[in-house]
């Protein structure tokens, strides 16, 4: 009996320990279910972020199709431009002759470093009817202007040029109306003229002159062209 009561006894002091040992199990066993079961919710969440890392920022992309505009954007179309015209020097110009007598004229074409020539008409006065190029037209320096005069060429009296460099009888021909012609070459000092000295030409004539002690001319004024 002391045996018997002995062991009962142990027993029932041992039962309350196993009692508290394996109720600590279970809650541990459902307290790592639990745990485990929150872990496995919040991995599988793809809504959650996961912690210690930082999303980087996105920046534009290249546009989808459905982002491109439906309709094109209105362009301007460029007006078409019509090239410069070649330089002309400063912008010269034919000056406004038509109505000036014609000496005038002669003398602003020269100013102008333009070249003239006179064509007489058959009517009578002596103001420029009209000019080739127009007045106002752009042209380059040392362009030669045709001015048509209303009457015939004026008389002028032909210069004194034996003595003279040829060049300098040349100028002084050209200032009267006249055109030098060299039958011996246009070097040297004139030694002989034709017409001679005094005789009476018309604008636009020609006076033949030896230059450099070449042979006198025979030949009296010719008519230029």
């Amino acid at each position: 009996m002391d045996d018997e009561y002995t062991e009962q006894d142990t027993a029932e002091r041992d039962r309350p320990g196993r009692g508290r040992l394996l109720l600590g199990g279970t809650l541990a066993t459902v307290l790592l279910a639990a745990v485990g079961g929150t872990v496995g919710w919040v991995l599988a969440d793809p809504g959650t972020p996961q912690t210690g890392s930082t999303p980087a920022a996105a920046g534009p992309g290249p546009a989808s199709p459905s982002d491109a505009p439906t309709t094109a954007r209105p362009t301007t179309a460029r007006a078409a431009t019509t090239p410069p015209p070649a330089a002309t020097s400063g912008g010269l110009t034919v000056p406004r002759l038509v109505g000036l007598d014609f000496e005038k004229a002669r003398d602003e074409l020269h100013d102008r470093k333009l070249g003239w020539r006179l064509v007489f008409g058959a009517g009578s006065g002596r103001t420029v009817t009209r000019t080739v190029p127009a007045q106002d037209t752009s042209v380059r320096p040392g362009t030669t202007v045709r001015v048509e005069v209303s009457g015939p060429a004026p008389e002028v009296e032909v210069p004194d040029l034996v003595g003279e460099d040829c060049a300098d009888a040349a100028d002084e021909l050209g200032d009267v109306g006249l055109f030098p012609r060299y039958p011996t070459g246009n070097r040297g000092e004139v030694v002989a003229q034709v017409p001679a000295a005094d005789a009476t030409a018309h604008w636009n004539d020609q006076v033949a002159i030896s230059c450099g002690g070449g042979s006198t001319p025979t030949s009296g004024v010719t008519p230029t062209p």
